[in-house]
């Protein structure tokens, strides 16, 4: 199957110090691929790469099998970008402005008023065709951002943080309108945010300090991030030898007389045997809470693996 985008050992520095350092990365068929990393990462530095914007010290970027170095204009047809801050003109109309967006990405004129009314009906903003953009929502200017990514019918729609700043019922409509516009094309969706990668995400590819630390799916990466300890609050709690002879507790350690947090191996149904013991053996437990991997520990974690 051909590759919709490949990056051959990307690099690149701004000054003396890499921002990003021998990425490579293929997708090769439509659906949404999280591009997760913290703050500084090198996230955006992939995507600008990606999209043309910036010329890499070192590397290649394939888009359905165009050179983008090579032949720049060509590779960009390919390619629908949304950066972080939309490059949205507030003083056009959304017909105005997906307009002027159809004529930058060179599509002849008279296929120009059929995209639009495709893109503007696949983003919910067919009825406010008319209305400057300086008068909507920050929701409904993130779907002009959206559609001014696809009008040109793009194989590859690269989004970076496409859900910053927006309320929280913005935010569940976009997602959907993400997933819907997956259905025919690749997606790279770009956050910090591991919850909303792992809503919208069946494959992910993990950036910390410019270099790929994880490149799976998304059940292989939940595997970092299952609870794996509990913390108990009982008012008659057991000595530590009866908690480690539940089935599945690795460790358990007291952390004040009446709180203790449990290490268990992964089991998600760890909790109810600590209650199931609790109410046996009358330890009153008052309360008992799964951990979450934070999400820096899962970067250290496999930052350490990608290193050894």
């Amino acid at each position: 199957m051909n590759s919709i985008v490949k990056l051959e050992h990307l690099s690149h520095r701004y000054t003396s110090s890499w921002a990003i350092r021998d990425i490579s990365m293929e997708i090769s068929q439509t659906g949404i691929v999280g591009l997760l990393g913290s703050n500084g990462a090198g996230k955006s530095t992939t995507m600008n790469i990606l999209c043309g914007v910036l010329n890499q010290t070192e590397g290649n970027v394939f888009v359905n099998g165009i050179n983008m170095r090579e032949n720049p204009e060509l590779a960009k047809q390919e390619i629908g970008f949304l950066p972080q801050n939309p490059p949205l003109y507030m003083d056009l109309t959304v017909d105005e402005y997906l307009g002027y967006c159809a004529g930058l990405r060179l599509m002849p004129k008279q296929n120009i008023a059929a995209a639009m009314k495709e893109a503007k009906e696949r983003c919910g903003i067919a009825h406010y065709s008319k209305r400057l953009i300086r008068n909507l929502s920050g929701g409904y200017r993130q779907r002009v951002g959206i559609a001014q990514a696809i009008i040109h019918r793009p194989s590859l729609v690269v989004l970076d943080e496409p859900t910053n700043g927006l309320d929280p019922n913005q935010i569940i409509e976009v997602r959907a309108l993400i997933k819907e516009i997956a259905t025919d094309r690749a997606v790279i969706f770009s956050s910090h945010i591991l919850s909303e990668v792992q809503l919208l995400c069946k494959e992910i590819k993990m950036i910390d300090n410019g270099k790929i630390v994880f490149a799976d799916t998304m059940d292989a990466f939940n595997n970092y991030v299952e609870p794996h300890s509990a913390l108990m609050h009982m008012e008659n709690p057991p000595a530590a030898a009866a908690l480690m002879a539940i089935e599945g507790v690795m460790k358990a350690d007291f952390l004040t007389e009446r709180q203790v947090r449990v290490f268990f191996n992964g089991d998600q149904s760890i909790s109810e045997r600590l209650i199931t013991a609790s109410v046996q053996q009358g330890w009153r437990l008052r309360e008992i809470s799964l951990d979450k991997t934070a999400l820096d520990e899962v970067f250290k974690q496999l930052s350490n693996q990608s290193t050894q």
